[in-house]
């Protein structure tokens, strides 16, 4: 009895694990999709919109206030960027500093680097909607 006991706590955390590991691999995949090459790297528009929620906002601290920009406005003004066929950007790479999931709620913290060189900090937001997660908000830090 006791070691049947043992067994199925054994086989309730393994399947817990590949519950979270299967969740962080999808969050990655989400951020890798939608802001690294979407938003970071002029990416499609609708990966974009598929990985961020619609009411997703960035949290932006100006001036000593917090001044929010919706996903639409965020990706109004990449296409404006692509469209006046401005210098490119170097490409963003993407470092994942920590993964936390609690339920259907997470946050990253993620650095991006622009050829070698770290510019920020981000913290994302995410929560897991019936068709998956999704971005809900952001909030950063500009690397000097």
């Amino acid at each position: 009895m006791k070691t049947r006991t043992m067994l199925l706590c054994m086989l309730a955390l393994f399947s817990f694990s590949l519950h979270a590991q299967s969740d962080e691999a999808a969050i990655k995949q989400v951020i890798t999709s939608a802001y690294i090459d979407g938003i970071q790297n002029g990416g499609s528009t609708d990966a974009i919109r598929k990985g961020f929620h619609p009411s997703f906002t960035m949290l932006r601290v100006i001036e000593n206030d917090v001044k929010p920009y919706p996903i639409e406005e965020w990706i109004a003004a990449i296409e404006k960027r692509k469209s006046e066929n401005s210098a490119p950007v170097p490409k963003a790479e993407g470092k994942f500093i920590n993964v936390d999931i609690t339920g259907t709620a997470a946050t990253v913290k993620l650095d991006l680097y622009r050829e070698g060189k770290r510019t920020f900090t981000d913290y994302l937001v995410l929560h897991k909607f019936s068709e998956g997660w999704r971005i809900i908000s952001k909030s950063f830090y500009r690397h000097p």
